[in-house]
């Protein structure tokens, strides 16, 4: 199956570019991460917040709180795509490196991605 692509761009024929499964659940799981609460309209729930976090203090509570935050988001959000294993999370400076184990629920295939955002 396949899905358009996050972000939206076009293919170079000119339609839209798709992705598939393994590619949409990463950019499912990266949508999850990265929108905060509130930003989007008909969802003010969606999202988990965890660019806020970037210029926290580093501490061990700081990073399991946001490990237990991102694992619960991406289970209420994504329950019926992925089933998540482990989240790691790492602060470095004003970046933020959040990596995520899961298996893909249609598929049955285990993957490792990681995810980075500057701060503002």
């Amino acid at each position: 199956m396949t899905h358009l692509d996050y972000p939206y761009r076009l293919a170079g024929t000119g339609r839209s570019n798709t992705a598939g499964e393994a590619e949409h659940a990463r950019d499912l799981i990266e949508q999850v991460l990265f929108t905060g609460p509130g930003e989007r309209v008909n969802r003010p729930d969606f999202g988990c917040g965890v660019l806020q976090l970037v210029f926290e203090p580093n501490s061990e509570d700081l990073a399991a709180a946001t490990r237990v935050l991102i694992h619960g988001s991406l289970q209420r959000w994504l329950a019926d795509e992925i089933e998540v294993a482990n989240v790691e999370v790492r602060s470095d400076d004003s970046a933020l490196r959040i990596t995520v184990e899961y298996t893909l629920l249609a598929t049955g295939e285990q993957r490792v991605d990681a995810f980075t955002r500057e701060g503002p």
